[in-house]
């Protein structure tokens, strides 16, 4: 099998494993359509959620994005001018927000999700990039960027940070790294600051403090302890993907990701001790709760807490594959290809 091959459907499985669309349009022609109105958004394919105050605002499959005011039982959908796949959302308080996914798509919103306007998408991604590697003189560089261009916006955004400032970092395929430092008028390329020359897949970053944790394909796991001055990469022992990553404390790490791999780290890297899951399926979210207690989803449909070091189920049953997780008090919204299901955390 090519790498090409294999990197296509590593990017499939990082659409967060949703089933594909029939008959689904380009990204350049799902960019200029506006999402597509379902009845019950609820039960959409959801891939990530955030919290708008006391709001709840969900993304998905064709740009919908569901909106729930108590707690996740009713829900309705907002106004999205794009019919790309969003992939994950944040919000710094109870109105502004972003959301970032397919076709390098950034939406923002500044009344609590309601209404979202696109600020970035792949065409000026690839410009940007270009940019950056003409302004550097890196011959490589600029072959790869003119490949981005030319390829038109069929790069995918991942996942996505909220800095202070207000300042975004948003990462995806192909090493897709790009920031903003006014809340996403306007954009610059990380590329060039991270140790990432095979240009690997980025499908989670986090942050705490001045620590930021980014994680992908191939075992890639990039940390800088500046703010993202500088990053260096962090060996581990599993050089498989990992879809999401956590920072629990200073010095703690754990990364998680295909064939239900989890691994944490308790000093910045150094070390790693693998966390047992109870089946091989791929994790495909986790979450901190607010008392600092660990949660991850899996493709076989299974909500678990880290106990140790070892993942244990919440739910007796298998749910649909699940996508992403979103904590709620004694309770966590498991994200599926069904939609948001509430899901206890406690007895």
């Amino acid at each position: 099998m090519s790498l090409q091959i294999r990197l296509r459907r590593m990017l499939a499985l990082a659409a967060m494993l949703a089933a594909p669309l029939a008959g689904a349009a380009p990204a350049g022609e799902a960019l200029e359509r506006a999402a597509v109105a379902v009845r019950a958004p609820g039960h959409a394919v959801l891939l990530g959620a955030a919290r708008a105050g006391s709001r709840i605002v969900a993304v998905g499959e064709r740009g919908i994005v569901a909106l729930s005011d108590d707690g996740g039982r009713a829900w309705r959908q907002a106004s999205v001018p794009t019919s790309v796949t969003l992939t994950a959302v944040r919000f710094a308080g109870a109105r502004r927000g972003w959301a970032v996914g397919h076709g390098g798509v950034v939406l923002a919103s500044d009344d609590g999700g309601e209404r979202w306007t696109r600020c970035l998408d792949g065409r000026r991604a690839a410009q940007i990039v270009l940019e950056a590697a003409r302004a550097a003189g890196d011959a490589r560089a600029i072959a790869e960027a003119e490949r981005f261009v030319a390829d038109g916006p069929d790069k995918p955004l991942l996942d996505l940070l909220l800095l202070p400032g207000p300042r975004l970092l948003a990462v995806g395929a192909y090493g897709l790294a790009l920031t903003s430092e006014d809340g996403g008028q306007s954009w610059h390329s990380w590329m060039r600051r991270l140790p990432n020359p095979k240009g690997l897949h980025l499908y989670a970053a986090r942050q705490r403090g001045q620590v930021l944790l980014l994680a992908g394909e191939q075992g890639l796991v990039l940390l800088s302890t500046d703010g993202g001055q500088n990053f260096r990469r962090v060996e581990t022992p599993y050089k498989g993907t990992f879809f999401s990553a956590e920072l629990p404390g200073e010095q703690d790490i754990v990364l998680a990701g295909l064939r239900g791999n989890a691994w944490r780290s308790a000093d910045g890297g150094a070390n790693w001790t693998p966390i047992a899951a109870p089946m091989p399926a791929s994790i495909t979210a986790t979450a901190l709760g607010a008392d600092g207690r660990l949660l991850a989803a899996n493709q076989a449909g299974f909500v678990m807490a880290l106990h140790g070091e070892r993942l244990v189920p919440l739910n007796a049953t298998p749910l649909p594959p699940l996508n992403g997780l979103l904590m709620q008090a004694g309770a966590v919204l498991a994200l599926s290809i069904h939609g948001a299901i509430p899901v206890a955390t406690r007895p």
